[in-house]
């Protein structure tokens, strides 16, 4: 296996028009190179503002490799914190979420924090007099991320001082949180509990990937899916019996290839893109009584409508999250090392909305992608047998050839056929731009 310390570059060479590498899945040296340079470059989701509502609330998550901290440090204004002393290095929280008050103190000497990160106190401070320690990194207090964005209540932050605005970054692809949020009545969500957190032994681009992959569901998804389908029909109910709302759920993952090519694939630049321009598998859900009627009262029938009549399936917005407007959840694919992947699933409710929408939408992620799930196991065994199958020599290369097109240009919009792999390549394609994102700024400089 190559060695790729320290050389982006030679790790972007691995992408072609039509194929990868097999080591950028499963090479450790190309997963430090991640962190450091695609992870960093690139603006990655943290969390939600609803997670943090109270001044000193905070929440703990990580940014690739980078544990971080999101706290709210005054009412409208939530900041983003690498989760280390600046003193010795200790972790300042280790707990999940909670509230820290009005500071941070770090367990290990008691330095102490405001939740901007601003150093607040020392113990015998005086032992610093004249030790220069105001001029250091340490004396600053704890470090934050180089930039925070709040869009609409989702934190999203760019480990790196300096690159990529957030608008240039998302660019018209924002048009999916967008939808999702303007679903609720009064355009506000809410995280609802804790996200289902499953471990996978896999590269964490498999499940990227995975998302807009349309070839796979009627096929993978058989076992399971197609089982429950066959058992439904087998029950010879009478006409007119309205259908339970776990079959509504799981049935159109075993719809034909015919419905997800006219489904349609929508990509943007930097590697964000989505399933279901036309319709998708969620677009046949049952009417919840009222709110269609409280949506109209807050937007107008006309707009509504539009709101509600746009069904994107499955929202990628590069590097690591998943979003599906339709029933309000959010993926969050957490790398841990070439081979392992932490995958967080929210689910979030629609304020001003009724809460039978909010019930769909959990059995939609306890179905779908619960450890304990009837679907997911499907699609972790195809990730797993990957995984070890591209250990074998004889093709080193993973093809993505799917409806390639000549010459493909990302920097601009497309919509195409749902089962091409295009966004698959809009992915790679920004996965090489960002992981030479600083070679290219210190050529630029020179």
């Amino acid at each position: 296996m190559a060695n790729y310390t320290g050389n982006p570059t030679a790790a972007a060479a691995l992408v072609q028009p039509h194929q990868v590498h097999r080591d950028i899945y499963i090479n450790q040296d190309i997963y430090a190179l991640e962190m450091k340079h695609v992870f960093a470059n690139s603006w990655v989701f943290v969390g939600h503002e609803s997670q943090t509502p109270e001044k000193g609330d905070y929440f703990a998550t990580q940014i690739g490799d980078q544990p971080v901290i999101q706290v709210r440090h005054k009412p409208d204004d939530i900041h983003v914190l690498y989760n280390r002393c600046p003193h010795k290095g200790t972790k300042i929280v280790i707990d999940r979420q909670g509230n820290t008050g009005k500071f941070f103190r770090c367990p290990y000497h008691a330095w102490s924090f405001k939740t901007d990160g601003c150093l607040l106190a020392i113990p015998l401070k005086k032992g610093y007099e004249g030790t220069g320690l105001e001029k250091t990194d340490s004396g600053k207090g704890m470090k934050a991320v180089g930039a925070v964005k709040n869009y609409r209540g989702f934190i999203f932050a760019r480990l790196a001082e300096e690159g990529i605005s957030f608008e240039d970054f998302f660019g018209d692809s924002l048009s999916s949180l967008d939808n999702m949020v303007d679903r609720s009545p009064e355009g506000r969500l809410e995280v609802v509990g804790q996200p289902l957190r499953y471990l996978h032994y896999c590269n964490w681009k498999m499940l990227v990937e995975n998302q807009t992959d349309t070839c796979h569901p009627m096929v993978a998804h058989e076992s399971s899916a197609g089982t429950a389908v066959k058992i439904y029909e087998d029950l010879d109910l009478p006409a007119g019996t309205p259908k339970p709302a776990a079959m509504e759920i799981i049935a159109p993952f075993m719809s034909p290839y015919e419905f997800f090519e006219d489904m349609g694939i929508r990509t943007w630049p930097n590697g964000h893109g989505h399933t279901g321009v036309h319709h998708s598998i969620h677009s046949d859900y049952s009417a919840i009584p009222g709110y269609v009627e409280a949506m109209s009262e807050t937007y107008g029938e006309e707009k509504a409508k539009a709101i509600l009549d746009e069904n994107r399936h499955n929202t990628v917005y590069f590097p690591n999250i998943m979003i599906k407007g339709p029933i309000q959840q959010l993926r969050n694919f957490i790398p841990l090392a070439a081979d392992k992947t932490i995958v967080e699933s929210y689910i979030y409710r629609l304020v001003g909305a009724p809460d039978e929408l909010t019930a769909r939408t959990a059995m939609y992620n306890r179905m779908i992608n619960a450890p304990t799930s009837i679907v997911g196991h499907d699609d972790l065994e195809m990730y797993e047998r990957a995984q070890e199958g591209l250990h074998v020599n004889g093709i080193e290369w993973v093809n993505i050839q799917r409806l390639l097109e000549e010459n493909e240009d990302f920097s601009e919009e497309a919509v195409l056929n749902g089962t091409t792999e295009r966004q698959m390549r809009n992915q790679f394609d920004a996965w090489r731009k960002f992981m030479t994102y600083d070679s290219e700024k210190q050529e630029a400089a020179e």
